[in-house]
């Protein structure tokens, strides 16, 4: 008869907090995290986001003081989006020299010369219909938005931006601005590109955020969230346009692609856990149904298992001050 009683017990490995802790398998640290910031040119003092609890729409005049405070606490990169009141048909003020992108650019880096300063790189923010890029007979105008693109890429450097974040999902977009930036002797400012944005139903609080005037879908130039191939082959595609570095956006429900994209290229590979994510988090704790603290890590910690070297959260700032 075999013995009944395990001799491999895994229990062993998990008996004791100290001893879970130094079996861990997947652990992060401040370092690993990115803060996304709204900066709105058009108010006296932050205003809450409602569908977004604890992120502020940050006033333009306040910035400085915030960034001071980020750096404080821990934080040590931040992805700037701006909250125009000028907008128009083409996002113009992206590449005005005080435009608002150049502002918030340069008032990071004169609040706080090291910080990281990581410039989204699109137009819908400053687009009057909300849409990426320029719109001819209402679709997508691709190769003039990647002019633009590259207009705004010039201008964003120049202020001291330490990445450009294109993500405006237009094909050849990296190139473009590798282009663009190499072409203005800017050849140390980095790329990171947006390279695998799936057309999710998650940005919704983001849209509120960021104050958008969108009219319709981006399904004409985002990845459809059932292609797990075409998501692979778009990340594949800006490292080969001289990408330094990929993103999978959403994260949390696209952990297959992370690992996908994870096992196929050796850049740095970062996620974007989008407002949607963060605000099911919020609401399903306010409601009682989960512990914040704990769904906080426990997902941050599976998008980094799944292959993330970086993960952007709204989250960033909370678990600096709780000293993760």
């Amino acid at each position: 008869m075999p013995n009944p009683i395990p001799t491999i017990r895994l229990k062993r490995l998990r008996r004791t907090p100290a001893t879970r802790s130094i079996f861990r398998e997947t652990s992060f640290g401040i370092d690993d995290l990115v803060l996304p910031i709204f900066v709105d040119e058009g108010i006296d003092e932050n205003v809450e986001i409602s569908s977004m609890p604890g992120v502020m729409r940050i006033a333009e005049k306040r910035l400085p003081y915030e960034i001071e405070r980020y750096a404080k606490a821990g934080i040590k990169a931040i992805m700037t989006f701006g909250v125009s009141h000028h907008k128009d048909a083409v996002g113009s003020d992206t590449w005005q020299e005080n435009g608002l992108v150049s502002r918030m650019i340069r008032a990071a880096k004169e609040a706080v010369p090291e910080m990281i300063v990581m410039s989204d790189t699109c137009f819908c923010e400053y687009t009057d219909h909300g849409h990426c890029g320029v719109l001819h007979h209402h679709a997508i105008d691709n190769d003039a938005t990647l002019v633009n693109l590259g207009k705004q890429s010039v201008q964003a450097a120049r202020a001291g931006a330490d990445f450009i974040a294109p993500s405006s999902a237009t094909d050849g977009q990296v190139a473009a601005i590798r282009q663009a930036l190499d072409a203005e002797g800017l050849h140390e400012t980095a790329i990171l590109s947006y390279s695998t944005k799936l057309a999710s139903s998650l940005y919704g609080p983001f849209r509120e955020a960021g104050g958008s005037s969108l009219q319709g879908d981006r399904k004409a130039y985002q990845v459809d969230p059932m292609n797990r191939r075409e998501a692979l082959r778009e990340s594949l595609l800006d490292e080969a346009e001289g990408a330094d570095a990929l993103m999978v956006k959403p994260a949390g429900m696209y952990l297959d692609l992370i690992r996908d994209i994870r096992n196929a290229s050796d850049l740095p590979l970062t996620a974007y856990q989008v407002s949607g994510e963060y605000a099911m988090i919020k609401f399903a704790s306010k409601a009682g149904a989960i512990d914040e603290h704990n769904v906080v890590r426990e997902s941050i910690g599976a998008i980094k298992r799944a292959g993330a070297d970086l993960i952007f959260t709204y989250f960033a700032l909370d678990l600096a001050l709780q000293g993760i």
